[in-house]
């Protein structure tokens, strides 16, 4: 299976997931049309399927024109149908669904939305986590709560380490620096920004990331962790109050 970011909009990547044997095409999150539609073009590939992490616009811009053209399945949460345009195929939390020959299992994740959901690909330990996960960072609480976003963020933990991860949006690099201001002795953050430095440089995208490097670097993913609770002064506190004050450090970095 190949997997294709697409740049979009200022700094949003739509994704084409392409299944070589079944000739299955999907795109993940196209916030506009004629990015897809050029790329599909000189592939030569057909639109199959369109994935939907949440509602937003800059992820579900592109929804109609990209339907109408390819006569393609919108694929999205239950808990969104009357927000996703076109919705075809409502997915649950847990469930599976199938991609060609690929089991697709769903998490929903709320806290950005409160229909965010995450489509992880098994067998190519693949995750698409829209404004949920980001490289180095976690999306903004919008309709949900912290506790949720924490509880979400969580669940991601629990993939195989070496799950790559598929985010949203291009974010990486403002992130490394919020996450080096507040863990800046942490070794594995060090060498993680040195690469983004490098991939930024020459406009490459830093994604995807890996989970493994995500565990060990993304501030918001070690509010369990005591080192973390020492540097911000909140020794013994519970992992809530910490995620919650990181993210309220992030809101306004």
């Amino acid at each position: 299976m190949q997997i294709t970011p697409i740049p979009c909009l200022t700094d949003n990547y739509a994704y084409i997931i392409s299944d070589n044997n079944s000739k299955i095409v999907g795109v993940v999150d196209p916030s506009e049309a004629l990015p897809i539609i050029s790329f599909l073009n000189k592939k030569n590939l057909q639109l199959s399927y369109i994935l939907n992490t949440h509602h937003h616009f800059d992820h579900i811009g592109g929804n109609a024109e990209l339907k109408k053209l390819y006569n393609a399945k919108v694929v999205g949460f239950v808990g969104d149908k009357h927000r996703i345009p076109g919705i075809d195929i409502a997915l649950k939390d847990n469930e599976k669904w199938t991609f060609g020959n690929s089991q697709v299992k769903i998490l929903h994740i709320p806290g950005h939305t409160l229909g965010h959901i995450c489509f992880f690909f098994e067998k190519e330990k693949a995750a698409f986590t829209g404004d949920t996960l980001f490289s180095l960072g976690c999306g903004r609480i919008f309709e949900g709560d912290h506790r949720q976003m924490l509880t979400s963020l969580e669940k991601i933990k629990k993939l195989p380490k070496d799950t790559k991860i598929y985010c949203g949006h291009e974010y990486t690099y403002k992130n490394a620096e919020f996450c080096i201001k507040y863990d800046n002795d942490n070794i594995d953050l060090k060498k993680q920004f040195e690469k983004v430095k490098k991939l930024r440089l020459n406009n490459l995208p830093t994604i995807p990331t890996n989970l493994e490097d995500e565990l060990k670097s993304n501030i918001f993913l070690r509010c369990d962790q005591n080192d973390l609770k020492i540097k911000l002064n909140m020794k013994n506190q519970e992992d809530f109050k910490i995620f919650k004050k990181v993210r309220d450090l992030k809101d306004s970095f």
